[in-house]
């Protein structure tokens, strides 16, 4: 059996609901998708951005606001109401301070066209590569300033 090489994943969502799967532990994506879930191994790292603060309202955030591993790959349906249960998957967040996105926009290699560079984050979920997880990570974890 061949060794999975560990995976760099971004999920876009809300800052406000980005708080609520720190503290439970978990990552949703795609407004409660499995299928992208799915994409991502045990082992495997996942940064969070957040376009907004509220998911329902137009305040501006443009920060990376969580990073962690996930712990299994075990995808599960969670029961928010009786109309919406959304796929989860298990993730140990790190300790991290948010970031802006704006001083780091030239530099991230997933971002082809900087003056479009919101376009990427409109898919939900996007695979990056190493390096730009490192730029990402490093500011997070570090608490450096931007």
């Amino acid at each position: 059996m061949k060794n999975k090489e560990t995976k760099y994943w971004i999920i876009t969502a809300s800052k406000e609901h980005v708080k609520k799967g720190v503290q439970g532990g978990f990552a949703q994506a795609c407004h409660g998708k499995a299928t992208p879930l799915k994409k991502m191994n045990k082992g495997d790292y996942v940064i969070y951005y957040s376009s907004k603060e509220y998911f329902d309202k137009k305040d501006k955030c443009q920060e990376f606001t969580a990073i962690g591993q996930v712990k299994s790959n075990d995808i599960y349906q969670f029961e928010m109401t009786p109309e919406f249960c959304p796929s989860r998957i298990d993730i140990d967040f790190l300790e991290s301070k948010d970031i802006s996105i704006r001083p780091l926009i030239n530099e991230l290699e997933f971002i082809p066209n900087k003056q479009k560079w919101g376009y990427p984050f409109r898919w939900g979920t996007l695979q990056i590569n190493k390096r730009d997880f490192q730029l990402i990570s490093n500011l997070m974890l570090n608490g450096q300033e931007n």
